[in-house]
């Protein structure tokens, strides 16, 4: 759906789908890491590796080298609400807006904007799959979905302090194994 939206050719959505089924996938594991930067900043890094050992390795260094610390499982993620994230197509809904919410709120829809591209429905992590089979039984076109780990609250630091705080998240998104790194830096 999201490489549908950027108009990729159809094409080239089957050879990735087709490439990335043919290697084995199964040794790939999805860890999350969680940590503090520098200046009390709480960073989540999800992470997708073959190598836990390698990973771990990187994302310590990464930590220790601006100023971080690596924390242990728990200790920052219930500082960040996991939710999805659904961008629809504004002319396939055949109602008001409002209508719209009311029939979405039984799936614990949190929040709904309108833009120029469509409209955006945020929901809890949970919630995924059952929006999706809402929108997809009411030909409801789905532009793009994904994930996303919002902060409670958020803290505010002064330039140069933001300026150490970047080097450590620029590091940690050049990881080849680092899939998103979220933090509470307003």
């Amino acid at each position: 759906q999201n490489a549908k939206a950027a108009n990729m050719p159809k094409e080239n959505v089957e050879r990735a789908i087709k490439k990335a089924s043919e290697k084995d996938s199964a040794h790939y594991k999805e860890v999350l890491f969680e940590g503090y930067a520098a200046h009390g900043i709480a960073v989540l890094v999800e992470t997708a590796t073959d190598n836990n050992n390698r990973t771990v390795a990187n994302v310590r260094a990464a930590f220790n080298k601006f100023n971080g610390a690596l924390g242990t499982s728990g200790s920052v993620v219930f500082m960040f609400d996991h939710i999805c994230n659904f961008r629809v197509k504004k002319e396939d809904i055949n109602m008001d807006l409002e209508e719209f919410e009311l029939e979405l709120i039984d799936f614990e829809v949190e929040e709904m904007f309108e833009d120029e591209d469509g409209i955006l429905i945020y929901a809890p992590f949970e919630m995924y799959g059952s929006i999706q089979k809402y929108l997809e039984d009411n030909q409801i076109e789905i532009l793009s979905s994904g994930f996303e780990r919002i902060p409670q609250t958020n803290k505010k630091l002064s330039e140069e302090e933001q300026e150490e705080v970047d080097k450590l998240l620029e590091r940690l998104e050049d990881d080849d194994d680092v899939q998103n790194v979220y933090h509470n830096m307003e």
